[in-house]
């Protein structure tokens, strides 16, 4: 069922293959020794065949050449593309980052505000409860100078009528 013009259009794709693959290999070491030749050689001993195969092979190395030229643009556009979107997402972080600090900051500055607040109520309490003690310590020392003087005042008149506290000698006589 297959006719024999399938299998020709067949070959020369395979031999362009392999045309394409040694011409790669060539132009990737950078060595193209085929127009050196053409241009050297006297145009007698040209034949046909080899006239084409040579045109053949520029043919196939100039398009191996503009596609290697469209891969490495192909490959700088990603790269371009990448890299600024790189730069977007960057500029997008520090933005943030930014807007983090200052808030951070801000919060800090209402913590040590309140900090200084609770602070001064704190010593504020704490002078109160200061002042309280000292007007308690000052009722005390008042008390205890008004007993002292009731004291003296009883034991001068003790000591005027000669009389004897029985309290006092209740506990050692008996």
């Amino acid at each position: 069922m297959e006719s024999s013009e399938p299998k020709q259009l067949q070959q020369p794709v395979k031999e362009e293959k392999d045309a394409a693959h040694e011409n790669d290999i060539d132009v990737e070491k950078s060595v193209i020794p085929v127009p050196e030749k053409v241009a050297s050689a006297p145009a007698v001993e040209n034949s046909p065949n080899d006239r084409d195969s040579v045109l053949a092979r520029v043919e196939t190395e100039k398009r191996l050449a503009l596609v290697k030229a469209w891969k490495e643009n192909e490959k700088a556009k990603v790269d371009n593309r990448a890299h600024k979107k790189i730069s977007a997402i960057e500029s997008w972080e520090n933005t943030k980052k930014a807007d983090v600090e200052a808030q951070l900051k801000i919060i800090e500055e209402k913590l040590e505000k309140k900090k200084a607040e609770y602070a001064e109520k704190m010593k504020n309490k704490a002078a109160e409860i200061h002042k309280e003690a000292e007007e308690k310590r000052a009722m005390i020392e008042a008390k205890r100078g008004e007993e002292f003087l009731k004291i003296e005042e009883t034991a001068t008149k003790f000591r005027a009528t000669g009389y004897t506290p029985k309290k006092f000698l209740g506990c050692f006589s008996s």
